[in-house]
């Protein structure tokens, strides 16, 4: 399914990610408009506000994640899988980490519109666990249940520390892994740690 006014929709992306990289956070819709080639109209037309914009382009990053998880070799170990997915989600991040820190500081600012985003990065975890192959078989079920929201929680949770300054870019990945490796020793048999 097409949302009406894609080719429209992305060009506006694009240019708020071009302003962004430009080091223009606070940008009007009006710039915006301007940057994309289109009417001061169309930005509030495709997306009603900026907060909105900022959501999308979320969703731009957890979409490339996934992407590249889905095409990388992957493991059968639900453990290792996340292990990857930490890995490409971090690199995501870390490739723009300005564009990335400006979209991540205005998730959940106040004002800002309601977002998919858990729901959406609750999907890239599930996809990570794949079937929970390597977890504890008693637990199984539940992990496949609960990790998923809760890994993507974890995973928010670093980026806010990131975003705010208070984790350097090169402890980034490294931190996820960590927090994801403590969530699931819940799930895992402990003869086999």
């Amino acid at each position: 399914m097409t949302l009406r006014g894609a080719p429209l929709r992305q060009q506006v992306l694009d240019a708020a990610e071009r302003l962004l990289r430009q080091g223009k956070a606070e940008f009007s819709m009006r710039q915006l408009a301007a940057e994309a080639g289109v009417s001061f109209a169309t930005p509030f037309n495709q997306f009603g506000s900026k907060a909105a914009i900022m959501l999308a382009l979320s969703a731009r990053r957890i979409d490339t994640m996934e992407e590249r998880f889905a095409s990388a070799a992957l493991p059968e170990d639900a453990i290792a899988r996340i292990g990857r997915a930490t890995d490409v989600a971090s690199a995501v991040m870390l490739e723009e980490p300005e564009v990335s820190r400006t979209v991540m500081g205005w998730l959940g600012t106040p004002g800002a519109a309601s977002g998919h985003v858990l729901e959406h990065s609750s999907a890239l975890w599930a996809r990570a666990l794949g079937a929970g192959n390597g977890l504890a078989e008693a637990r199984r079920e539940d992990a496949l249940r609960d990790l998923p929201r809760q890994l993507a929680f974890a995973f928010r949770g670093v980026l806010s520390f990131w975003t705010a300054g208070e984790l350097p870019d090169e402890a980034l990945a490294t931190e996820a892994r960590r927090v994801a490796q403590a969530l699931l020793l819940g799930f895992v048999d402990r003869s086999d740690t």
